[in-house]
């Protein structure tokens, strides 16, 4: 829920901004907009966490007052707006790898900026993008603190983003405190969960392997 949700939010922000850099940015423009960026990608994560407790949640609570204090929907925008970062970094190198070439002959054709942006330059870079969509997800599948924080640690299946949950990563949290014992359920369960996290990660890896050698444009 949580990586579906961060992912409606980060992957089409980080797309567009990743578009506005590349093509309609200026050069000033571009310049404070890549540090900003920067600064987002390196603040840790517990940070994050907190600011979804003390101000995302306040926020919905505001328009939904069903919405508990820890949720997952205050954690899917958390982690959104964490991996948007690299989302946007990766899209635009990407983008700005496809050849001044196929923009000019778009052009020279008739098509207008937004024609060339999504007909020509996004397609031609869709391997990057495609590479980029996948990192972000996977580090959403493996992040832990803000999560913790925002979602809580509720052990709870439900579908409702405004209830509390707990996630894979939250669960090893709350059981690794440093004094689980060797050989107990407890300690089982926590490699269970990790190997569990660990196969969806490298399924999706194989998959977007599979995905980039089928869309890869190579220009000389």
């Amino acid at each position: 829920m949580i990586v579906a949700g961060a992912g409606l939010i980060a992957l089409p922000l980080g797309l567009g901004s990743a578009i506005y850099q590349s093509e309609y940015a200026s050069g000033k423009v571009r310049g404070m907009f890549k540090p900003v960026l920067e600064v987002l990608a390196g603040i840790p994560t517990v940070v994050y966490g907190y600011f979804a407790l003390t101000f995302i949640t306040p926020a919905l609570r505001k328009v939904l007052p069903e919405t508990q204090v820890f949720n997952a929907a205050g954690a899917s925008i958390v982690v959104g707006i964490m991996v948007l970062p690299m989302v946007a970094s990766l899209c635009d190198d990407a983008l700005r790898a496809v050849p001044r070439s196929l923009r000019e002959g778009a052009y020279a054709l008739g098509a207008t900026p937004l024609e060339v942006n999504l007909r020509v330059v996004v397609p031609a870079a869709l391997s990057g993008v495609l590479a980029s969509f996948v990192l972000a997800l996977s580090r959403a599948i493996g992040e832990t603190m803000a999560v913790t924080l925002a979602a809580g640690a509720t052990p709870k299946l439900t579908a409702n983003p405004l209830e509390s949950i707990q996630t894979m990563t939250a669960y090893i949290v709350q059981v690794s405190l440093g004094d689980t014992p060797a050989g107990t359920v407890e300690y089982g369960t926590i490699f269970a969960v990790g190997s569990l996290l660990f196969v969806i990660t490298l399924g999706m890896n194989l998959l977007a392997h599979r995905v980039l050698s089928r869309f890869r444009e190579v220009y000389e």
